[in-house]
């Protein structure tokens, strides 16, 4: 072990604990309207429910494997990590239960109440039994545990209802499953978005649902299961139909062994032993709570809301802007004059859409191919996709069916694009293909053109309206070259391609961006690094890094979520600079820059600095040879950097702190919404005075305050 490293890296566990914590430190933020308050509640739920099936769940399969193996980046095992995961979530529990709770209660004013059973009115419960009994009840499946009745088998992610039972003889337990085709919760009648939560309904009529047993203890549970089920390790082969595995493999996950166990209530000393045991956890498994153990219904409330009080409640409606590099018309023509880059959600995916549309009935275009990882449920590009290959296109898919609980959703469409008579293909056994790269082939008079469009984000068009992504699209013949070669390589197993423009993981990528650090570290004080990502865990990257930082090379990292490498450590990482920004969209760009001025290199691409990402996944980065683009990437990066609202910096213990609160006070997200809105006002007027990145660096310069 590298115990040098161990000065400056912290553990990935324990950096996304602290990330998530930031998510819910939105939760907590005045600023933000309560509704969506209520939102970052629920995606920190969610985003911890997957931490546990994924990250807690691979510890408990490394641990059981061999828990010697110890983490380069903290110098624990296994057991060690999961010990330290259980004592930082227990505090985050009461911390989430204390601003649920508190954002509840504001909620009410405005007719917005969740309620317990005896906070309803006689007219709610009468109501409510009628609907218990008509509804639910007879749907319900009631079980007993005893010798002749064996504990069954709770499913993954749902709520049961439980209850110890007595009779004249002996206790036992009681457990009912609250129903998965019942919605989560019950509306009451009347003008207010008054409601209760079905697992409540039934904890309530216990005693009907168990008539002959006197019953006590009532509680509701739910268990998360490990979910991080590798397809490698289900015995594939080549000569196996691959969508028929991941099928298989989707059904086993729901079967997997448990992690964690939360409960609504306190449990006895003999409930403790009896549930660790069933489920073979140890107390420091089990986690009370005291808010709702799904969340997701919040996200349909909204609707359900009078206008005036939605307004209220929520974000102010932003819509993607049309592009103003973009005029209306033909797209293909414009890429073919000019690179275009679109910046989402502040700018519509729709030219993107276009081109394709344009392309499935463009008598000159012979082909069209595409990586996709993740859909949207409703994709209008696989409608256009199909419509290509039914107009005599060549369109081939590579789409990753082990894109991590997508996997049904590309199933599905993976089906309906081969109906339409598309080429699909799978990609590898152990590589997971995360690229976003698409690539149009036109026959002209001389040869060949190509339209290449590379990505930092998914082909979804609903994740395109709520995260922050960078899309080119380039007419650039070497380009286009790279990328249809990339394609060939795909279809024929090849993954170490030899690419002139494009950098390729699993071979190119990262040893392209090592060397570039290298060459800012040759420059010492001059030198200057800049790199924004999801992630940053790859130890190869860290040890670079610091290397560069101690040449003097100053270094930049925006990284949202997990950073391993510890900032401003003394003799090793003093000029490194760590920031994270989460906000009302979720940050997802992978930018990498390399210099400063006309020796600046820019690269975007899918690849986090991840040694998952870097080594065992098919990743493509793309570099920004347009001057005007180039231009545009500084900016973002720059009005990001100076992020003091939204923005944290990453300290040296590992926690995060608010930057320096001087003016001007710059939310990143709302400038870039600012900027949107204003392109689309005064572009023609811009085009006169210069543009308007002119016009936001000129307000940046001035120190002026930006509102929304």
């Amino acid at each position: 072990m590298n115990k040098e490293l161990l000065e400056y890296t912290q553990n990935r566990e324990l950096s996304w604990l602290r990330f998530n914590q930031r998510v819910l430190q939105e939760a907590q933020d005045d600023t933000v309207p309560l509704f969506e308050r209520m939102k970052f509640v629920a995606i920190f739920t969610s985003n911890l429910d997957e931490f546990f099936m994924i990250r807690v769940g691979s510890l408990f399969d490394i641990a059981h494997v061999n828990n010697e193996t110890v983490d380069s980046r903290s110098g624990m095992t296994p057991k060690e990590q999961l010990n330290r995961i259980f004592d930082l979530v227990a505090p985050l529990y009461k911390e989430r239960d204390q601003t649920y709770i508190k954002i509840k209660k504001q909620l009410n004013p405005y007719g917005i109440l969740g309620l317990d059973y005896k906070e309803l009115t006689e007219s709610e419960k009468k109501y409510v039994k009628k609907y218990f009994k008509d509804q639910v009840l007879p749907v319900l499946s009631p079980q007993i545990v005893d010798a002749n009745h064996p504990f069954p088998h709770l499913l993954n992610k749902e709520i049961y209802v439980t209850a110890t039972l007595k009779d004249e003889t002996m206790s036992r337990l009681g457990i009912v499953p609250v129903p998965q085709y019942i919605s989560d919760i019950l509306y009451l009648p009347g003008q207010k978005t008054r409601y209760i939560r079905m697992e409540k309904v039934m904890l309530e009529y216990l005693d009907i649902i168990f008539g002959k047993y006197e019953v006590s203890e009532r509680n509701y549970i739910c268990v998360t299961r490990n979910a991080d089920i590798s397809p490698q390790d289900e015995g594939l082969e080549l000569t196996e139909d691959f969508r028929y595995l991941m099928e298989q493999t989707i059904s086993k996950r729901k079967r997997m062994a448990v992690v964690r166990l939360e409960t609504a209530e306190k449990l006895s000393p003999e409930q403790e032993k009896f549930f660790c045991k069933k489920f073979d956890i140890a107390p420091n498994q089990i986690f009370r709570t005291k808010m709702p153990m799904k969340l997701s219904y919040i996200f349909d409330m909204i609707g359900k809301l009078p206008e005036g009080v939605q307004q209220t409640l929520t974000y102010r409606p932003f819509a993607p802007q049309n592009s103003p590099r973009i005029k209306e018309g033909n797209v293909t023509n414009q890429i073919k004059k000019k690179d275009i880059l679109l910046f989402y959600p502040f700018e519509s995916m729709n030219p993107f859409l276009s081109l394709i549309k344009e392309a499935s009935t463009d008598t000159s275009v012979l082909t069209i191919k595409i990586t996709i990882y993740r859909l949207a449920s409703r994709a209008r590009l696989v409608e256009y996709l199909c419509a290509a290959a039914e107009n005599g296109k060549e369109v081939t898919v590579l789409i990753e069916l082990r894109a991590r609980f997508d996997e049904e959703n590309n199933i599905r469409w993976s089906k309906r694009l081969e109906e339409a008579g598309c080429r699909v293909i799978y990609g590898f056994d152990d590589y997971k293909v995360h690229s976003k790269v698409c690539l149009i082939t036109y026959r002209t008079k001389t040869g060949f053109e190509y339209i290449t469009q590379v990505g930092t984000g998914n082909y979804n068009e609903k994740t395109a309206a709520m995260y922050t992504d960078l899309s080119l699209m380039t007419a650039n013949k070497r380009i286009g070259e790279d990328a249809n070669n990339f394609f060939k390589n795909m279809s024929i197993g090849n993954l170490n391609g030899i690419y002139e423009e494009l950098i390729v993981a699993p071979y190119t990528l990262k040893q392209t961006v090592l060397h570039l650090i290298d060459e800012e570290t040759k420059k010492g004080s001059d030198g200057r690094i800049i790199m924004k990502m999801n992630s940053l865990t790859d130890v190869d990257f860290i040890e670079r890094i610091h290397r560069a930082s101690n040449a003097g090379v100053k270094i930049d990292l925006q990284v949202r979520g997990i950073c391993c490498l510890l900032p401003g450590v003394e003799g090793a990482t003093e000029n490194v600079r760590v920031t994270s920004v989460v906000g009302r969209y979720l940050e997802h760009p992978r930018i990498f820059s390399f210099g400063k001025g006309d020796e600046q290199k820019i690269y975007i691409g899918s690849a986090d600095m991840m040694t998952r990402n870097t080594e065992k996944r098919v990743e493509v980065a793309l570099p920004v040879l347009d001057q005007d683009i180039k231009e545009q990437i500084n900016h973002y990066l720059d009005v990001l950097l100076k992020d003091n609202v939204k923005g944290r910096v990453l300290t040296q213990n590992g926690l995060y702190e608010k930057p320096e609160q001087v003016e001007p006070f710059i939310d990143a997200q709302k400038v870039f919404m600012k900027e949107a809105l204003f392109a689309k006002k005064q572009q023609n007027q811009e085009k006169q005075q210069g543009g308007f990145l002119s016009w936001i660096k000129g307000i940046l310069k001035k120190n002026q305050e930006i509102n929304y």
